[in-house]
């Protein structure tokens, strides 16, 4: 019996129905994988050479851990199904690890490692971000070899690290390595919230992040303010001016080379018909907030933004009548790939040499890989291909984004892969990621392995653009 793709997408959903997706979701919930920890390697192994071999051992995957390159980093788990040469190739991306679990700071002594229904959310760490959403992949996979009677139509690499909440670490130098074993047509991951909770959603890569210190270092020593105010230079006040030369009053960036000299076309005419849900609790933008002329989607999606993280001058729990030795700020620049991430600091030193701040030092902070810009263009075939299905699906055309406002490793895969990368978010704004109270829209999930059965099965029946 061939099966159909009615047949496939309903299997999908049976499997949420039926309780298995949740049974299987409350495994994979349960293993504490907190990468931001500094003990939590055996958790991220385990979840690699357990926990996934476990949910997948009946589905005929070539199946592999592979160390991190980076020492004392988590694994990176892959499995690989290849049914015919000749066919497409999908890798599948997920991540395994999670924030921290912040467990007893959660809603009515809820367990972070724990699902727990009330209605149609589903509490519990990496219920969205991630294990909830890469589980569809690998269900709707299953439920498209169910239909096929144990062929996908089409080859699947099944790829899950466990260090994307700590910038990804060695995951480009593990894509450099093994380039042949992970070579596809296209990437297809699951990851981040979505614009609305009532249409479905592509997402084309992610704005990049650069962050840095501005330190004005004086002097050694603090001085008595009667005696030496108004004499000595104050490191507060001479941050304050350079950091006001950044941007305007109104946020508009005053830093030549840090915005595009325009957004292209294609990204424009994306952005311009996107569909948003106003989600109550969530903040409105302010209108004259920023780059005057662009809309708050072109702000989001096709521009740069700075903002400073934090900032200190002396000793503000108790401060003291002294004239400061420094002052410290840090910044966050996030940026799109039409705007290099590594002329972000360059820029910015030419721009204080010549507003007179020579003595205003930048410190990269490397205290996590920051993720690079990247975008994969929206009139890529791959991009119209899973729009198509999706469409075919819901009886809606998706969104479109074309890149995510948060970040993801993108730009590892684009570059070292050279594959088109489309994410399909399964989770929406007010999901609480990477703080307490992290919940499922139950509705969402369901929906989610209907979509990504038709995009499955779509691929297997030969509905993909020509080989490159």
């Amino acid at each position: 019996m061939a099966g159909t793709r009615a047949g496939a997408i309903a299997r999908a959903e049976r499997c949420f129905d039926e309780g298995t997706y949740l049974e299987r979701l409350r495994a994979l919930v349960a293993v504490p994988t907190e990468s931001q920890l500094p003990d939590s390697e055996p958790a991220l192994r385990r979840y690699c050479t357990e926990t996934l071999p476990a949910l997948m051992r009946d589905m005929a995957f070539d199946q592999v851990v592979l160390d991190n390159p980076k020492q004392g980093r988590g694994p990176v788990f892959v499995a690989t199904r290849i049914e015919d040469p000749s066919l497409p190739t999908v890798l599948v991306y997920g991540h395994g690890d999670v924030v921290r679990g912040l467990k007893g700071k959660w809603s009515d002594g809820m367990d972070p490692w724990e699902v727990t229904v009330r209605g149609d959310k589903w509490y519990g760490r990496g219920t969205v971000d991630n294990k909830g959403q890469h589980l569809i992949a690998i269900e709707a996979l299953r439920a498209v070899m169910a239909e096929r009677g144990g062929r996908l139509g089409f080859n699947a690499k099944v790829l899950v690290e466990t260090g994307e909440e700590q910038g990804s670490p060695g995951l480009r130098g593990l894509l450099q390595a093994e380039k042949d074993r992970l070579a596809a047509d296209v990437f297809i991951g699951l990851d981040g919230p979505r614009q609305t909770t009532f249409m479905p959603e592509i997402k084309l890569g992610a704005r990049g992040g650069v962050a840095f210190d501005l330190l004005v270092r004086l002097r050694d020593h603090a001085h008595h303010s009667g005696h030496w105010g108004g004499v000595l230079t104050d490191p507060g006040l001479v941050l304050a001016h350079a950091l006001a030369s950044i941007t305007d009053r109104q946020g508009r960036i005053l830093v030549e080379g840090w915005t595009p000299a325009a957004i292209p076309p294609a990204v424009k005419r994306a952005i311009g018909e996107l569909v948003f849900e106003d989600i109550p609790g969530l903040p409105q933008g302010d209108a004259n907030w920023g780059e005057p002329g662009l809309t708050k989607a072109e702000k989001i999606f096709g521009w740069t933004s700075v903002i400073v993280l934090a900032q200190i001058t002396g000793h503000p729990d108790a401060p003291t009548n002294a004239v400061q030795g420094e002052a410290r700020a840090r910044l966050q620049v996030r940026h799109c790939a039409d705007v290099p991430g590594d002329s972000i600091v360059p820029a910015l030193r030419r721009h204080l040499d010549a507003k007179g701040f020579p003595e205003v030092e930048i410190i990269p902070v490397m205290e996590r890989d920051m993720f690079g810009a990247s975008r994969t263009d929206p009139d890529d075939p791959w991009v119209g291909m899973v729009a198509g299905s999706m469409a075919r699906t819901t009886n809606r055309a998706p969104n479109i984004v074309p890149n995510s406002s948060g970040s993801n490793p993108s730009d590892m895969f684009l570059e070292e892969l050279g594959t088109p990368v489309i994410w399909i978010p399964n989770s929406y704004a007010g999901c609480n990621q990477h703080g307490p109270d992290e919940h499922a829209l139950a509705p969402l999930l369901r929906e989610g392995l209907g979509l990504l059965a038709g995009v499955w099965w779509d691929i297997g029946e030969g509905r993909v653009p020509a080989k490159r």
